[in-house]
C-alpha cells in the first residue's frame, strides 16, 4: 500500500470521524484494495469489493466526504479485515 493510501486509511480510522477527507483518495483506497468502481445514474458510484456491492453518492459540489459517508467507509473496512 501507498503511503497515500495508508494516510488515507488512517484519517477514516481517527476518532472523531473527521469530515474533511477528500472523495478521491477513498476511491484512489478502494481501488488500491482490490475493488472494483462502476459508474451509476447521477453522482453515484458503486465499489464491487469481495463479492460485495457497495453504492455512495459522490460529494458535491465540495470534494470532501461527508461524516456518515466516512462511518460508512470505516465500516466496509472493518468488515473486510482491512485497519490501520
Amino acid at each position: 500500500m501507498k503511503a497515500r493510501h495508508a494516510r488515507t486509511l488512517k484519517s477514516i480510522f481517527h476518532r472523531p470521524v473527521l469530515g474533511t477527507i477528500r472523495w478521491a483518495d477513498i476511491e484512489a483506497l478502494l481501488l488500491a484494495l482490490g475493488a472494483e468502481r462502476e459508474e451509476r445514474e447521477g453522482s453515484r458510484v458503486a465499489f464491487i469489493w469481495k463479492e460485495q456491492v457497495y453504492v455512495f453518492h459522490r460529494p458535491h459540489p465540495k470534494p470532501v466526504t461527508d461524516k456518515g459517508a466516512v462511518a460508512s467507509v470505516k465500516r466496509i473496512l472493518q468488515a473486510n479485515g482491512v485497519t490501520p
